[in-house]
């Protein structure tokens, strides 16, 4: 019998644990639980005699790994990985997963909730503006973008896109018009949703730039990671032009001071929340779940990432 760990501070949904268990269980191996921990060392030590291991943002270190001894797969309740040392499970033969695909609804709906929160002034009762006729660009057109392309079609968004690895024929089939360079979609609307990954290519590029090319009322709404953002740019942006606006599911290093510059141009959700839904709870975790037990059974690595 494998024993699964799933160590998560931010603790997934009782109905999504119940679910997860019948999986893993049925397919023979022990489901245990490490909820709201504190420390790394709760985690280093109840990782010790895991065969599995599924987290959602909790960070999985290089000491992590260490202590894992009998550790084989690893395996991250959500899409992005950045959280795991893909090095350091590469060097102990131990297989890293994601779920891709399984929060993207979630994310979606956040995004266009904090695009509306925005538009009609943070809700404080005076006038605001309509999505309706709005042109709206999405940064990468992978599971989150597509959510977020076919919601805003039905907001009568005009929905414009560019994504490195996507075709003009892959884009207008999910509702987005394509563009052949990023300089021109930041150059063409007046939303821009990121949702794009963190990795080398990716972290500190939205600059100055970029945000230079939107237009004085232009909305940067970031669902993705704080990282991909340059926050010294950022701030130039924020100083040039008087009626850009960031809101965002992942406060920046420099939260206080755009908070006391400019409130009215900001908004921050408390703690990151795209995937608290119990929906995505649900699929994220069963699917996991799933992964891992198609792992054990036939050696099963789809959705390996390192």
């Amino acid at each position: 019998m494998s024993k699964v760990l799933v160590a998560t501070s931010k603790p997934f949904d009782s109905e999504a644990i119940d679910l997860m268990r019948i999986e893993v269980v049925r397919h023979g191996h022990d489901l245990v639980l490490l909820e709201n921990y504190s420390s790394e060392a709760e985690l280093l030590a109840a990782v010790s005699d895991a065969d599995a291991l599924i987290v959602r943002s909790d960070l999985v270190t290089p000491a992590v790994i260490e202590a894992a001894t009998q550790l084989k797969i690893v395996v991250r309740a959500g899409a992005g990985y950045d959280n795991i040392d893909l090095s350091a499970a590469s060097a102990h033969g131990i297989v890293v997963e994601n779920t891709p695909g399984q929060n993207s609804n979630a994310v979606a709906e956040l995004a266009i909730a904090m695009m509306l929160f925005q538009a009609r002034g943070k809700f404080n009762g005076g006038t605001g503006t309509e999505l309706k006729g709005k042109t709206l660009g999405i940064h990468g057109l992978g599971n989150v973008g597509q959510c977020i392309a076919a919601i805003a079609n039905g907001f009568g968004m005009r929905v414009v896109s560019f994504d490195y690895r996507k075709r003009l024929r892959y884009c207008e089939k999910h509702g987005a018009a394509a563009v052949d360079c990023v300089e021109t979609l930041y150059s063409t609307v007046q939303y821009v949703s990121l949702s794009i990954p963190l990795n080398a290519s990716t972290r500190q590029s939205i600059g100055y730039d970029l945000l230079s090319r939107l237009p004085e009322n232009g909305v940067l709404v970031n669902t993705a990671r704080k990282e991909i953002i340059n926050e010294a740019d950022l701030l130039k942006i924020f100083a040039e032009k008087p009626f850009f606006q960031y809101i965002s599911d992942i406060a920046p290093d420099c939260k206080d001071e755009l908070l006391q510059k400019y409130p009215e141009r900001v908004f921050f959700t408390p703690k990151k929340m795209g995937a608290q839904t119990q929906e995505a709870n649900i699929n994220a975790g069963v699917a996991a779940a799933k992964q891992i037990a198609a792992f054990f059974a036939t050696g099963d690595t789809t959705f390996q990432v390192n």
